[in-house]
């Protein structure tokens, strides 16, 4: 894919974070957007703002956990420009607790949102981007697809879940021309630590404002940094792509000594706190 001029993209979670940063980006370039989220108030301000400076975009709310939800954006897209040239499955929550006391429905709550969230978005859009030579599904998993933390078994399942259905999607589709990108970012300066739901994080944290400073000390990478990479591995024509130092270290470290990288992150983060406290 050369250029987004007039090329119709679909973004999920596009209301804040990389998301909103991808719709700005591909806005410049001329793309035609589709843009949902469940915060509709949000979402509607970002869609009036990039209106306001020329982009062909719509909005339409959507939670990526609804399938009949997900099919209607699938069939606006069609009914709008007879298919989607690019759906960017961002759509993502977080989930701080250990498993011991684990709230079940939280948990079904992520894995809804962050795994069935993509794989609605694939089956749905995957027939109209079948009919359309050089398309892509992009989806967005995690480092922690690789390198698994204490307190965050549920989201690292739901990434890893993300990284291989994606690579046997990739496969699926390899006849039929459509690109599967899988992007696994590291710390994004977004607020999905701020919108996480929280169980018992005394094992990480003292409170919940202790925890969102770790988060922001930890994300190096703005949300425009991330939405310019990912916006060049559409154009080059990669299927993986590792966003930020800290994500392109941990899959070294997980290449290297896949079972010490845990261990070692987690006495690290507490040797941190502790000199902290």
């Amino acid at each position: 894919m050369n250029t987004f001029k007039s090329k119709g993209v679909v973004i999920t979670g596009a209301a804040s974070g990389i998301g909103e940063a991808l719709a700005r980006n591909l806005a410049a370039q001329g793309a035609r957007l589709l843009l949902a989220d469940v915060d509709t108030g949000r979402l509607d301000a970002v869609v009036a703002e990039l209106r306001a400076g020329g982009a062909d975009c719509l909005a339409q709310p959507c939670d990526v956990a609804d399938v009949a939800a997900v099919q209607a954006l699938a069939d606006t897209a069609l009914q709008a420009w007879g298919g989607a040239d690019v759906v960017i499955n961002n759509a993502g929550v977080g989930l701080v607790a250990p498993v011991h006391s684990l709230d079940l429905a939280d948990a079904h709550w992520l894995m809804n949102i962050n795994f069935w969230g993509v794989v609605h978005g694939s089956r749905a859009f995957t027939p109209q981007l079948q009919a359309r030579p050089g398309s892509v599904i992009v989806n967005i998993s995690s480092i922690f697809a690789m390198v698994s933390m204490p307190t965050q078994s549920i989201y690292n399942a739901s990434k890893a879940a993300v990284r291989g259905f994606s690579d046997a999607l990739r496969e699926e589709l390899r006849a039929s021309g459509v690109r599967v990108l899988c992007v696994h970012p590291g710390g994004i300066q977004t607020r999905i630590a701020q919108q996480a739901r929280l169980g018992d994080i005394s094992a990480v944290a003292d409170t919940p404002q202790a925890l969102h400073a770790q988060f922001d000390q930890a994300a190096r990478t703005t949300a425009p940094q991330a939405a310019l990479a990912i916006g060049q591995a559409l154009q080059s024509g990669r299927t993986r792509l590792l966003i930020g130092a800290d994500a392109k270290l941990g899959d070294l470290l997980y290449r290297l000594w896949p079972t010490r990288v845990a261990p070692w992150l987690s006495a690290l983060a507490r040797r941190k706190r502790q000199a902290g406290a």
